[in-house]
């Protein structure tokens, strides 16, 4: 089984299609399979007085300033679509608001992705699996029962998904990442599992792997000291390749479930066991 690999771009870009484009090369180069963004409708996801609280931003003064400074616009999606193509790989974005997943449908993007913040966001998840396209379901910060009842409107609406086991803290701390969550995840509800990462390193997203995740996403960054708040939750693209490579040896590792004498074996077995 080769594990389905995304970078997550999200608002790593600083608002810069230039920063985006050197996320997807290094992500094209470290081989992974999608990049990904967020998209929001600014005015539909924040309320008024929480855009004009104050904060100091590359952009300005207030919330507003920033939210704003770090969307991109259509052009900028336009051009990403088209520089993804030219680059032959996957793109994909976590819509937080419902205006912002139709916008997404011009694209005609193979997959979506729900956000663990959107999980509980009903007629979000409506909209989402009316298009029946191949859903990856973040489940950070949620409860078995919120989980039960987003996948009920998957199944309901017949649409393809897999749930990724995630804990949203960023960035989080390996002891925390409650890996054995995925084997719970994938017993209740029968479904195939993956996993979302803000660990700083590699060996916990590898230790994923070992235990059968499908997919595996990871928030990348051209360097972590950079303004944003996912900055630091995020591997640098020098790990991102050293990343793809651990995933492609523990999955070479695993092999199968069957035991057998290995051909490697049979040269040694017959020198060591005529004893």
């Amino acid at each position: 089984m080769t594990t389905f690999i995304i970078a997550e771009i999200g608002i790593n870009h600083n608002g810069d299609i230039n920063v985006a484009k050197k996320l997807i090369d290094g992500a094209v180069k470290a081989g992974c399979d999608a990049v990904k963004f967020q998209k929001r409708t600014i005015s539909d996801v924040y309320t008024k007085e929480e855009l004009d609280r104050p904060r100091q931003s590359p952009w300005g003064t207030t919330n507003r300033d920033q939210k704003f400074g770090l969307e991109f616009t259509q052009k900028e999606y336009n051009e990403i679509d088209r520089y993804c193509r030219e680059k032959q790989i996957e793109w994909l974005a976590s819509a937080w608001d419902v205006g912002s997943q139709k916008f997404l449908r011009q694209y005609n993007l193979r997959y979506n992705k729900v956000a663990s913040a959107m999980l509980t966001h009903t007629e979000l998840l409506k909209t989402i699996a009316e298009e029946g396209k191949h859903t990856f379901i973040s489940t950070g910060m949620s409860t078995l029962e919120e989980i039960e009842s987003a996948v009920n409107i998957f199944k309901e609406a017949n649409c393809p998904f897999e749930l990724m086991h995630c804990n949203s803290t960023y960035p989080m701390k390996n002891e925390n990442a409650n890996l054995r969550v995925i084997n719970t995840l994938r017993e209740q509800f029968g479904c195939n599992v993956g996993y979302s990462g803000h660990e700083t390193g590699r060996i916990v997203s590898a230790a994923a792997v070992a235990l059968g995740v499908t997919s595996l996403e990871r928030h990348i960054t051209l360097d972590r000291t950079m303004y944003g708040s996912d900055q630091a939750a995020s591997i640098e693209l020098d790990d991102v390749a050293r990343l793809v490579r651990d995933i492609r040896t523990v999955e070479a590792a695993l092999g199968s479930s069957e035991k057998r004498v290995m051909e490697t074996e049979i040269p040694i077995r017959e020198k060591l066991r005529k004893y």
